[in-house]
């Protein structure tokens, strides 16, 4: 990967369309039941304002589920594609009954106008929109709902922002998605949406979000074992963080949303 760029939990990739970036989108699945584990969840608020009164509604990119089982949460009727089979594996453990189908966003295994909304949980970055944006479009209802959703961690915070540093997050990602989400034509207006949210976690549950980032999946070991030390001596001398056995972490779950004209 050309100075491969860093993509964790809602970071940006520079071109979804180079096969060296679908290569690292796919290495997931290595880890896709770390990923289950760790990832955090969407809050109910988030998701209800995303797909409002939509009832059948396609997660795309779902991965393991963590979108599908708040939509489920709220009582949609929900279908998953994603182009990773390990991932779907997961998923029907996460969220059973829940129909799983092998696909992408620039090909989508549905009927035409089948769906009331697609959602996309972390997964925007990945896609190729020249390809993916008339799919979407073609599967939707008319007037049917376009939701993208990301959770970002709060690097306002002191302790994160150090935390990102060593875990080599080169973006801001929740300073940079009002420019980045561009839909555009058959869709209308975005509109946006963010909740404030914190998330418990205990050091090594820390450590292995970490470990389900496609940036580290990729790096060496020796460069691995770094991050994970570093992480680790921070954890240990941070003022914030010093004998705290639970990490309280801060997300901002940022949401957009439009719909087809």
């Amino acid at each position: 990967m050309t100075e491969a760029p860093d993509r964790g939990a809602g970071e940006l990739v520079a071109d979804p369309g180079d096969p060296e970036t679908q290569r690292a989108a796919r290495s997931f699945g290595s880890v896709a039941s770390v990923y289950r584990q760790v990832r955090p969840g969407y809050p109910h608020d988030a998701v209800e304002w995303l797909v409002g009164d939509a009832r059948r509604v396609l997660d795309l990119g779902a991965g393991t589920g963590k979108l599908s089982e708040a939509l489920v949460a709220l009582d949609r009727s929900v279908i998953a594609v994603d182009p990773v089979e390990e991932m779907l594996e997961e998923l029907e453990i996460a969220v059973p009954g829940v129909p799983r189908i092998l696909g992408t966003a620039e090909d989508i295994p549905i009927e035409d106008a089948s769906v009331d909304a697609v959602v996309v949980g972390q997964a925007w970055h990945w896609f190729m929109p020249e390809r993916a944006v008339p799919e979407i479009a073609r599967v939707l209802r008319p007037g049917g709902v376009l939701g993208l959703v990301w959770n970002s961690r709060d690097t306002s915070v002191d302790w994160l922002r150090e935390a990102g540093e060593i875990m080599h997050e080169r973006h801001d990602a929740s300073a940079t998605f009002e420019t980045y989400v561009k839909v555009g034509s058959p869709f209308g207006p975005i509109e946006e949406h963010t909740v404030a949210w914190t998330n418990p976690m205990s050091h090594e549950g820390f450590l292995d979000l970490v470990r389900s980032r496609s940036y580290f999946i990729e790096a060496g070991e020796a460069e691995q074992a770094a991050t994970i030390a570093a992480l680790e001596t921070l954890f240990a001398t941070h003022p914030e963080l010093a004998g705290a056995e639970t990490l309280e972490v801060p997300y901002l779950t940022r949401c957009f949303r439009t719909r087809l004209d």
